[in-house]
């Protein structure tokens, strides 16, 4: 009977929480206009490859209606080889969203790892790995994810793997600075005391107590992640063609931006509008889950 209460008050709990963190993103008006435009998005991203047909609505080339300005027919116009704008930007929101998503949880997957060890253990072992991450971050990030995709070839894994590791040393850092601040508590020693493994502790106790930070860090670091895919696709080695991927798209672009801007415009405010989306619902999860900000 104990027991039964315990787990309804830890459930209790947890909703609790959980209510007091939504009704403090509800009360942030960008939090909100972030989060719609991400499900949007999301939703854009999904349901795009159920209503669009990839063979004729995306890469189906049609010259007679080559360069049309938007109307209503073709409301984004078309391309210089007859293909609709608007189909491809609704389909490429697949690919610059998966690209930036995988992205950041190899960073994640990689970063956390790295960091937690790292802040848990300290010595030799923390040196070595935050000497790594920092040699990792002085490389610029755009330099290092050519340098990678160059090496590997060009294709949309490759992509999110070079995306990943420029992105690994941040997470290690916010990691580690997380973990810092809860090794030395008296519940981790408790947990040592009963013969916890140093591993179990970090997995069960250290990392949970730890994930506000690492969330934001997500959530902002997806949006930082679609910027550097699309400048690589830009450059030509992100995304193959004939695949919409929005920086692909700027770039078929702008060989046409004088007679035919939309060429560049629509995919460029598509990028703007998602990382806008992304750092304001970052920025209201921040608020939301730092416990000095409640109200």
């Amino acid at each position: 009977m104990a027991d039964d209460r315990m787990l309804v008050s830890k459930k209790y709990k947890r909703r609790s929480q959980g209510a007091e963190i939504w009704r403090r993103m509800r009360k942030n008006k960008g939090a909100m206009l972030g989060l719609a435009l991400v499900i949007l998005i999301v939703l854009t991203a999904v349901f795009s490859g159920v209503f669009l047909d990839y063979e004729t609505d995306v890469i189906g080339q049609n010259i007679s209606q080559r360069l049309q300005h938007p109307s209503l027919a073709h409301p984004m116009g078309t391309d210089d080889v007859g293909r609709d704008v608007l189909s491809r930007l609704l389909y490429g929101s697949r690919y610059s969203l998966s690209v930036g998503v995988v992205a950041v949880m190899i960073a994640l997957a990689c970063g956390v790892t790295l960091g937690s060890i790292a802040g848990f253990f300290g010595g030799k072992t923390e040196e070595v790995i935050m000497r790594a991450s920092d040699m990792l971050a002085a490389v610029p990030s755009i330099l290092m994810a050519i340098a990678i995709v160059s090496a590997l070839g060009q294709s949309t894994l490759n992509l999110m793997v070079a995306v990943g590791i420029t992105s690994v040393p941040e997470f290690v850092r916010i990691t580690r600075a997380a973990v810092l601040t809860v090794r030395n508590q008296e519940y981790i020693e408790a947990s040592r005391s009963i013969g916890l493994s140093e591993f179990k502790i970090i997995w069960s106790h250290v990392l949970p107590n730890c994930l506000s930070p690492i969330i934001v860090q997500t959530t902002l670091r997806v949006a930082s992640a679609i910027i550097s895919a699309s400048s690589l696709s830009f450059l030509g080695l992100g995304v193959p063609s004939p695949d919409p991927e929005w920086g692909s798209m700027l770039s078929a672009g702008r060989k046409f931006i004088r007679g035919y801007g939309y060429l560049t415009l629509f995919p460029g405010l598509a990028i703007m509008v998602t990382v806008l989306s992304l750092n304001l619902l970052g920025d209201g999860l921040r608020d939301a889950l730092d416990p000095k900000l409640k109200k």
